[in-house]
């Protein structure tokens, strides 16, 4: 699985760099989201914008993603995501469990309002 990161102060944004998620490709794509938690990054945007299509491993790995995110008090947001991505998320009933944000600057200003909150409330 081809990917990109950009490693920033409060979140990181992983980029899949290839058309499909399936499940040769979800093992690397949950390996390299532990390593993120690892590395304590919390937030995680992961932009989806070259994937045109995702299988059900792809499916739990994104639920990886975001289980990881919410045990460590982050935010894992969904970007760019093709029409099949966005009809499969809603077919799994996922749309309430995951967080879909239609651009990558949104779905940057999400996750810093999410931390904004998480620092006040602390």
């Amino acid at each position: 699985m081809k990917f990109s990161l950009d490693k920033r102060e409060r979140f990181c944004i992983f980029q899949i760099d290839d058309d499909k998620l399936l499940s040769n490709h979800a093992p690397e794509l949950k390996s390299e989201l532990l390593n993120l938690a690892k590395d304590e990054y919390k937030n995680i945007i992961l932009d989806l914008s070259h994937v045109q299509f995702v299988d059900s491993s792809g499916l739990s790995a994104l639920l990886v993603g975001n289980r990881l995110a919410k045990e460590n008090d982050g935010t894992f947001v969904l970007t760019n995501l093709s029409p099949h991505i966005q009809k499969l998320i809603k077919i799994s009933q996922l749309e309430s469990i995951l967080t879909i944000i239609p651009t990558l600057s949104e779905a940057i200003d999400y996750v810093m309002m999410e931390e904004l909150d998480r620092d006040l409330r602390s």
